[in-house]
C-alpha cells in the first residue's frame, strides 16, 4: 500500500525552497537581534481538511535547526483547531522555515481535500468508483501533487508519459489508414504487459475501439446520460472494456458519473483547488 507518511522531496529540493524564500538570510530577525532566542511554533488546522505535506513541513524546519514533533500524518482528516505540527528551536530557525512550510501544507492539503471530496461523491454513485488524478499539475510540483491525490484517497491516472499507454485523437491523426484493431495489435506487441486506454469522443468511437480490444475507454466530455448510453451499448455487445469519464469531473457531478457506469473518474480539479488555511502560532 502506498504510504503518504514520509517526505516525497529530497533535502536538496527542500533546501531549494528555502533558498527561494531566504536567499541571503532573514534580515528582519537578524536585525532585531532575536535569532538565537528560544521559541516554539505550532501548526493548527483553521479549515477542515485532509492533511498533506506535513512531513515536508517538518523536514523544512529540521533543516533550519529546529526540533519537530508531528502531531498528525498526511492522509488524515483534521477538524478546525486540530494540532498538526510542533517545532522548538531558535527564533531564527523557526522564522526561516515558517512561510515555506505553512504554504506547502496549505497548498497540498487543498489538493488532498479536493481529491477526497470527489472520491467521496463518486463512491455515493458506485461503491467501487475510483478517482484518478491527471498530470496537469503546476510544473515542477508533480511529486507533491501525486502525494496529495493519494492522501485524498484517489489514484494517479498517469504520473507521466513513460509508464502508461493512452491513445488520444492527436495520436490517431498519424496512424494513416491503420484500423483500431491493427493499432492495438501493434501496441500489444510493443508493450505486452500494458493496458491500452483510448480517449473517445462519440458513442461510435467507443464501440469501434472496444471491438478492437481496448482495455479502457476514456469518455471525453460526455454527459452522465451519454456515459450511461455507452455502458448499455457495451453491455449489449458483451464488451469487458472499462468505462472511464474525463473532462469537467468534480465533487458536484462525480456521483452522477459513477452512477451512470463510469467507475473510473479522471479529474484535474484538485490541481486548481484553493489552499486550506493553516494557522501558525509562535511562542517565545
Amino acid at each position: 500500500m502506498y504510504s503518504t507518511a514520509s517526505s516525497v522531496l529530497s533535502d536538496h529540493e527542500l533546501q531549494a525552497l528555502l533558498a527561494e524564500d531566504v536567499p541571503f538570510g532573514d534580515l528582519t530577525t537578524e536585525a532585531l537581534g532575536i535569532a538565537e532566542r528560544a521559541g516554539r511554533l505550532q501548526f493548527e488546522a483553521r479549515d477542515p481538511m485532509v492533511v498533506c505535506g506535513i512531513e515536508e513541513a517538518a523536514r523544512l524546519l529540521a533543516l533550519c535547526g529546529a526540533q519537530t514533533e508531528l502531531q498528525t500524518r498526511s492522509g488524515r482528516e483534521a477538524a478546525p483547531g486540530t494540532p498538526l505540527l510542533m517545532a522548538n528551536g531558535p527564533a531564527g530557525a523557526l522564522h526561516r522555515a515558517w512561510k515555506s512550510a505553512q504554504t506547502l501544507v496549505e497548498w497540498c492539503s487543498g489538493m488532498a481535500s479536493s481529491a477526497a471530496a470527489i472520491q467521496t461523491a463518486a463512491r455515493r454513485g458506485h461503491p467501487d468508483a475510483i478517482v484518478a488524478g491527471t498530470r496537469k499539475n503546476v510544473p515542477g510540483t508533480r511529486r507533491l501533487a501525486v502525494k496529495a491525490f493519494r492522501a485524498g484517497g484517489a489514484v494517479m491516472h498517469r504520473c507521466g508519459l513513460s509508464e502508461t499507454i493512452l491513445i488520444f485523437a492527436e495520436h490517431r491523426q498519424f496512424l494513416g489508414h491503420a484500423s483500431p484493431a491493427v493499432a492495438i495489435a501493434n501496441l500489444r506487441r510493443q508493450a505486452p504487459e500494458k493496458r491500452v486506454v483510448v480517449e473517445v469522443h462519440t458513442l461510435d468511437e467507443a464501440l469501434d475501439w472496444a471491438e478492437a480490444g481496448a482495455d479502457v475507454l476514456q469518455l471525453e466530455k460526455f454527459t452522465p446520460e451519454e456515459v450511461a448510453e455507452v455502458v448499455a451499448a457495451l453491455s449489449a455487445r458483451g464488451s469487458a472494456a472499462l468505462v472511464g469519464a474525463a473532462g469537467g469531473i468534480n465533487a458536484r457531478n462525480a456521483e452522477d458519473y459513477a452512477r451512470a457506469g463510469a467507475c473510473l473518474l479522471v479529474t484535474s480539479a484538485p490541481h486548481q483547488a484553493p489552499p486550506r488555511d493553516v494557522q501558525v502560532r509562535f511562542t517565545a
